[in-house]
């Protein structure tokens, strides 16, 4: 075994793989939502759909895709298997100081709301995603465009018509948002960037992004639903 590998099987190297993996999704959050913020223009999708289009056209995109996908099921998996290792060192510890105890139940919590947001994922991508590529949307060509692109915004508009849908959508922000609270400054503790200067001014950030990204993404289907 090499020590590149035996740098990723470590303990360290999962958490650095972590740390690099959710700052790469946490700034995705912030593309995929000016995105999204398009659905909320009175132009009868045209700026969501031209959006969605270029997003599954533009090669350099879909290259970025492949590795945001690959960051997701690495980020899911790494973090499983975090949370059963500090189980299991949890058990054969049973004398842990209190402030580690409560560290290991902040990072099962972590595992937890993390397991909740993949499924919120999958169960997303396969709705809009899936539907985006395979599903058969209806074509649509807008004045003074070239070609046309698939009706993306008549999908989404629909599904935000149930109000147990906005309902779980906002649920799952909520959800979102508490998991960026810890892993933002978390990811920064991993990778050593502690100085005593900058890291009150990284956990206000980490703070003030963890409640507006959730909150605009939450927003959406709200409008939608009620302007509906």
């Amino acid at each position: 075994m090499s020590w590149f590998s035996k740098f990723l099987t470590s303990s360290i190297g999962q958490k650095i793989v972590m740390a690099l993996t959710g700052i790469f999704l946490t700034l995705f959050l912030a593309i995929h939502l000016l995105g999204n913020l398009q659905l909320l223009q009175n132009d009868d999708g045209e700026a969501f759909n031209t959006y969605a289009y270029f997003m599954t056209s533009n090669p350099l995109i879909k290259t970025v895709s492949y590795l945001l996908y690959a960051s997701i099921l690495v980020h899911a998996v790494q973090g499983i298997l975090l949370a059963r290792q500090n189980r299991a060192a949890r058990g054969a510890n049973r004398y842990a100081v209190s402030h580690m105890r409560s560290s290991e139940r902040a990072s099962r919590n972590m595992a937890w709301l993390g397991i909740i947001i993949f499924v919120f994922i999958v169960l997303h991508m396969y709705q809009f995603w899936f539907q985006m590529h395979w599903g058969g949307l209806e074509m649509i060509t807008y004045p003074g465009s070239t070609h046309p692109v698939k009706d993306l915004y008549t999908l989404v508009e629909e599904s935000y018509e149930s109000p147990l849908f906005v309902v779980f959508y906002v649920l799952s922000m909520i959800v979102v948002g508490y998991h960026l609270w810890h892993g933002f400054w978390s990811s920064f503790q991993t990778l050593g960037l502690n100085h005593k200067k900058y890291t009150p001014l990284i956990k206000w950030i980490g703070a003030a992004y963890s409640i507006l990204i959730p909150l605009l993404f939450a927003i959406i289907p709200l409008v939608m639903h009620f302007r509906g």
